[in-house]
């Protein structure tokens, strides 16, 4: 009788493409949160293309790997980007209604509900993975609060800040990853779990 046939796998590594695609994107988003500049079109390409879906892309490899947590994370947020496009373009298409702020607010609450239940997954991962996740909750409830609250631009600005952090603790992840698997040590510390 043979010996059964292990397929080793040799795929790269897809987490570092979807954190970097959802935290450049949300950079760029929470800068213009933060007052830097208007909402444009580089913001709504970043949310198509990177922030959608690459991530998207990401969460298909992660699937062919059998990450189920990266799946639904990757996948999962390349379509809130590619959701919140939609609310803005559909409606100066007169294909939709323009979104209202308790419509939006309710939006993000369920996102921030389902990021901290991801959160509480990351407990089981590194500590930069769970910054980024504990920081996206935070963002999420702010965002909803805002929008349920008719918070004024120094609340929306106070976010936008909070949502650039989130997002450069994304970045790092990403990069991090990349540069120690390049380099065969550990170049950027990602915390990671004993066992």
């Amino acid at each position: 009788m043979s010996e059964p046939t292990q397929i080793k796998d040799n795929t790269a590594n897809p987490a570092p493409l979807g954190l970097l695609a959802f935290g450049m994107t949300t950079v760029l988003l929470n800068l213009h949160n933060a007052g830097y500049y208007e909402l444009n079109s580089m913001i709504l390409a970043m949310g198509i293309f990177y922030g959608g879906s690459a991530q998207v892309i990401a969460g298909i490899m992660e699937w062919k790997k059998g990450n189920t947590f990266a799946t639904t994370a990757f996948i999962s947020y390349g379509m809130f980007w590619l959701t919140l496009v939609a609310m803005i373009i559909l409606p100066k298409m007169g294909l939709a209604s323009a979104t209202d702020d308790t419509a939006k607010g309710a939006y993000l609450a369920v996102w921030g509900v389902f990021t901290a239940v991801m959160f509480i997954g990351t407990l089981h991962l590194n500590r930069a993975l769970q910054f980024v996740f504990l920081s996206l909750t935070i963002l999420f409830f702010l965002l909803a609060y805002g929008d349920l609250n008719g918070a004024g631009p120094a609340y929306k600005r106070c976010t936008g800040f909070e949502g650039i952090v989130c997002g450069l603790s994304a970045i790092y992840a990403g990069l991090a990853q990349v540069l120690n698997e390049l380099a065969g040590k550990t170049v950027l510390p990602l915390g990671m779990m004993r066992k």
